[in-house]
């Protein structure tokens, strides 16, 4: 997550607590006041959420783990820690059988180590089947701070994507097409979703049905919170659709043993430029440094007082830092909610 956002992920946080119980209390029970009620799941939702597995989603945090010691203790955007997890994310969704482009976006320098004008990858993958002009896109940021080799942030919201990819398969019976998007430096200013964003035709965004941002989803003192549909202006709720997809993600963390999902606004990660060309967007993320409250610690387990994750942008963000009853909470929310607009026929604009 950005490091300049800090700030805003705190008063978010604090701000999306103050009222928002009677509507989390109707997104657990299925149902939003003055919102149709959400489908019943069908095949594939059930299929895709009994079949993602946080073990093998591991075994692709221990291969970052890996790149990360063997490139100086992190992965970051311009540096051959980062190449290396480029390299490892295409050859896994290629050996699935996915289309896989690892297109170029400008960098600005910043953190990065090389010179500035030298372009970075991102990598882009999506199914053979499924309705082109209705595309389904789910997306995390590859990319680690220099301080640290980012199993947590972001590399659990990776892991989720290739263990999702690889168990739906690159010729699944979808109505939409499904895209994954894996970006460089969103550590630095979210310039690689930006990049792919603003390097699109404008057919091409408009093809784009919805996004769906994953963002830290393993974290050892997570929390639960959904992204979409929350704040007062565009950038903190996204276009119109998001709610939608919000309440469908909520529904499916209810669904694996989650109490009360938390919504909250957006401010600013990888879902900005999509945002920003009107597409409906949702988040998923745990918590960074900011410090979980005892109602929260209730309802979801954890430690009352003390950070969501410890490690934030630091060293010990490695694969200890891991929980995996989070991450396996989010891997099967995140994989039903994939499949349910996937295999949707509904208008979210």
């Amino acid at each position: 997550m950005l490091i300049s956002i800090v700030e805003l992920i705190r008063s978010r946080i604090r701000l999306a607590l103050v009222g928002i119980s009677l509507a989390l209390v109707a997104v657990a029970c299925g149902s939003v006041a003055a919102a149709p009620p959400i489908p019943p799941d069908g095949p594939l939702v059930q299929q895709l959420t009994g079949d993602v597995s946080d073990a093998r989603a591991m075994k692709h945090l221990q291969a970052l783990q890996k790149i990360a010691d063997e490139h100086g203790g992190n992965r970051a955007a311009g540096t051959a820690g980062y190449d290396a997890s480029v390299e490892y994310v295409a050859r896994v969704l290629r050996n699935a059988g996915f289309k896989v482009s690892t297109p170029t976006y400008e960098a600005s320098g910043g953190w990065h180590r090389r010179r500035a004008s030298e372009p970075e990858r991102n990598v882009i993958a999506q199914t053979r089947t499924g309705d082109p002009s209705q595309v389904v896109m789910i997306g995390a940021h590859l990319d680690s701070v220099e301080e640290g080799p980012g199993i947590v942030d972001d590399g659990s919201g990776v892991a989720s994507l290739l263990e999702i990819a690889t168990q739906l398969g690159a010729d699944p019976s979808v109505q939409n097409m499904v895209r994954f998007g894996f970006f460089g430096g969103e550590e630095n200013g979210a310039e690689g979703s930006t990049g792919y964003v603003e390097g699109l035709s404008a057919a091409d965004r408009q093809k784009i049905k919805l996004y769906l941002n994953v963002d830290m989803v393993a974290s050892p003192n997570g929390g639960y919170f959904v992204q979409g549909g929350k704040g007062d202006d565009p950038e903190e709720t996204g276009p119109a659709g998001s709610a939608t997809i919000a309440r469908v993600l909520a529904d499916q963390l209810v669904k694996t043993g989650v109490t009360s999902p938390e919504i909250i606004e957006f401010v600013g990660d990888d879902e900005s430029a999509f945002i920003e060309a009107g597409i409906p967007v949702g988040g998923a993320e745990n918590g960074d440094e900011d410090q979980k409250m005892r109602r929260q610690a209730k309802q979801w387990g954890g430690k009352a007082g003390e950070h969501y994750d410890r490690c934030y942008h630091q060293a010990c963000d490695n694969l200890d830092n891991v929980n995996r009853e989070v991450l396996n909470h989010y891997l099967r929310a995140l994989a039903g909610t994939l499949a349910h607009f996937a295999t949707s026929t509904a208008e979210l604009r």
